[in-house]
């Protein structure tokens, strides 16, 4: 019988050629995936930090978000690459762990685990901390909580209803993305805020440009455009062609990008130049500056708005994605057996249940401690990323030998050397919480070897020096792992 090429297997019979049966329900498109990979990163991400950004970058805010374009291409090409050769829901765990050892893929999964278990909390945090200005003298407690039950809910009625959900919420954000460049443009034709005016200086101003401000400008930049990465973990659910999830985060990212440096071009034109922003101010300097170009009303409605894309529509998108790695990293016997456990909605129900329930623990312990949350989360990722560029070399060009220097050597190689400089240059908290949470990780790997449960992973695709799917005959599948 005649043999495929591996480009012309369907996305269940790549998942076959590894070794696995279709648990997951294939019913997320490509245009899915990106607006999945939309919702996670937030075009309205900006809103939130303006202010502090503002500061830091001396006024030249969506240079900030260009430096973190241009970083982070390198880094979600890798992911493409990887996602490519590998389209399995567990991402860095699985990428890393096929691509250069089961072993390192263990910690790779587990450094990214971190990240992944905290971005749901501190988006509650963010949420919740948002709803008292709403509601002042209501428990941030309670209102995190009521997230965190939303979420869950719409993540255990399935994929659909994710789907609906974040199709609503990112109309509503590009929506008011649209109102903004509306309001802004009006107020600087209008002369509305005195000494606003069209200008190209927050986009550079070489003047104020140095070193150390480009240099605390691309931690700050990489660091912004975090999340694309959770398209990989949707992989097993993509009714798209061969390396849709890579395609998507690819477009993600230059569409995030495009939605950042527009809106902090005229927020940084409306703030006129006018110096740094008080500790007190920094924090809701973007709303202040809607209220100034037009009224009040609308900055409630924009301060509403970034509360439920926060609380609501990217935690709702970290639970699926966290719960996605959790199902992965348990199919292959690196977490208790139950997380892997699918209910009649084909979704990682335990999984989903799991990360819930961390949520909620870690909100009453965290509430009021945005720094500490972003600090970990920042090692968790960075340290993924790391590890995710290695495999690419490793995997592509050390084992396949493959002569597509530019893709596989130069530009993981450059986005290691990136990811590199962040990370040594992350908050103290980061480093220390980051190096505890990795022996953490190194006691379960030495609990899981001792008790006998190999941290291998079977499979077609782990026993060979070319991680692609196998061709398999038509009409034949591989069977099941045991």
């Amino acid at each position: 019988m005649a043999t495929r090429h591996p480009d012309e297997l369907s996305a269940q019979q790549q998942l076959e050629s590894f070794g696995y049966k279709q648990e997951l329900k294939r019913s997320v498109s490509a245009v899915d995936l990106l607006i999945y990979g939309l919702i996670f990163m937030v075009p309205i991400a900006p809103w939130a930090i303006f202010g502090t950004v503002y500061n830091a970058a001396d006024g030249m805010v969506p240079l900030v978000y260009l430096i973190g374009l241009v970083a982070m291409i390198f880094t979600v090409l890798s992911y493409s690459q990887m996602a490519k050769s590998i389209p399995l829901a567990g991402s860095v765990f699985s990428y890393v762990g096929r691509g250069i050892h089961p072993t390192v893929g263990f910690f790779a999964g587990w450094a990214i685990l971190l990240d992944y278990l905290l971005v749901p909390t501190l988006l509650y945090v963010f949420a919740a901390e948002s709803m008292i200005g709403i509601f002042p003298g209501s428990a941030r407690w309670v209102w995190a909580l009521i997230f965190v039950a939303i979420n869950t809910a719409v993540n255990l009625l399935g994929v659909s209803s994710l789907k609906l959900m974040n199709r609503i919420f990112l109309v509503m954000e590009l929506v008011f993305v649209v109102v903004f460049i509306i309001i802004a443009v009006t107020a600087l034709n209008g002369g509305t805020i005195p000494g606003a005016e069209f200008s190209s200086a927050p986009v550079w101003d070489a003047s104020k440009v140095s070193g150390p401000l480009l240099a605390s400008a691309l931690s700050i930049a990489v660091l912004s455009f975090l999340g694309f990465d959770g398209i990989s973990t949707m992989a097993e659910e993509s009714t798209g062609k061969r390396n849709a999830a890579g395609k998507a985060m690819i477009i993600a990212l230059f569409i995030a990008a495009f939605c950042f440096v527009t809106q902090t071009w005229l927020a940084s034109l409306l703030a006129a130049d006018q110096g740094p922003f008080s500790d007190d101010a920094a924090g809701n300097a973007f709303f202040d500056l809607v209220e100034a170009a037009s009224n009040s009303t609308w900055a409630t409605a924009f301060f509403v708005v970034n509360v439920l894309a926060l609380g609501i529509a990217n935690a709702m998108a970290a639970q699926a994605a966290t719960s996605r790695l959790l199902y992965s990293m348990s199919r292959e016997r690196q977490l208790p057996k139950f997380l892997s456990s699918v209910n009649a909605r084909k979704v990682p129900q335990y999984a989903i249940i799991t990360v819930s329930v961390i949520s909620a623990v870690l909100v009453l312990f965290f509430v009021g401690q945005i720094d500490v949350i972003s600090a970990l989360v920042n090692f968790g990722a960075l340290f993924g990323f790391l590890l995710l560029h290695v495999s690419v070399v490793v995997h592509y060009v050390v084992r396949k030998k493959s002569a597509n220097y530019l893709l596989h050597l130069v530009v993981p190689t450059v986005g290691f050397l990136i990811i590199g400089y962040v990370l040594l240059n992350a908050a103290a908290e980061a480093k220390i919480g980051g190096i505890v949470w990795l022996i953490i990780g190194a006691g379960v790997f030495a609990y899981y070897r001792r008790t006998g449960r190999t941290t291998d992973l079977s499979g077609p695709a782990s026993d060979s020096t070319d991680h692609d799917p196998q061709p398999v005959a038509t009409g034949e599948r591989e069977g099941p792992r045991p």
